[in-house]
């Protein structure tokens, strides 16, 4: 299983409910990783998205706790097992967690690679997550080269579980 996020430099993920900054390269990056994919997210990252429907060309899971929750393209989870049981049938290399932070906190530990856009920035976040490089089960593998978007400087960086086995 994969992790995908962009983080500033407190490990921050967004803002008042969204992104937060608008970073073209991050989500032409976030498009080609899981366009044809299984995503997996919480009810408030899909409700953040346009239209609160999942995205396009990709198999969307939402966990939840709301039994009646339904939303378009979506197949709705209520448990921890019921995700689990869900994603054995995809290849593990194929699945994504994508948001937010109480799902990012609550998975990553399940992923052998976490694919993090981290922007050079301090953006005033209201949500964090588990900062990696403090993480000794993790270490960065590969990075990219620097870019930037509308003032922000970005890298990506390649994050994957030590001792895995291919």
């Amino acid at each position: 299983m994969n992790l995908i996020v962009a983080v500033d430099r407190n490990w921050g993920i967004g803002r008042d409910g969204g992104l937060l900054a608008s970073v073209p390269g991050d989500m032409k990056y976030f498009k080609e990783k899981t366009t044809g994919k299984v995503v997996v997210m919480g009810r408030k990252t899909l409700e953040s998205m346009p239209g609160h429907k999942g995205l396009p060309n990709r198999v969307n899971y939402v966990l939840t706790s709301n039994e009646k929750f339904e939303a378009p393209r979506c197949i709705t989870v209520n448990s921890e097992e019921e995700l689990m049981d869900e994603l054995g049938k995809y290849a593990p290399d194929d699945v994504f967690i994508i948001g937010g932070a109480s799902i990012y906190d609550r998975f990553y530990k399940r992923c052998d690679k976490c694919y993090v856009t981290k922007m050079d920035a301090d953006l005033d976040a209201d949500r964090t997550i588990t900062d990696l490089d403090a993480d000794p089960d993790f270490e960065v593998t590969w990075k990219s080269e620097p870019h930037n978007d509308n003032g922000i400087d970005y890298i990506f960086y390649l994050y994957e579980k030590i001792g895995r086995t291919e």
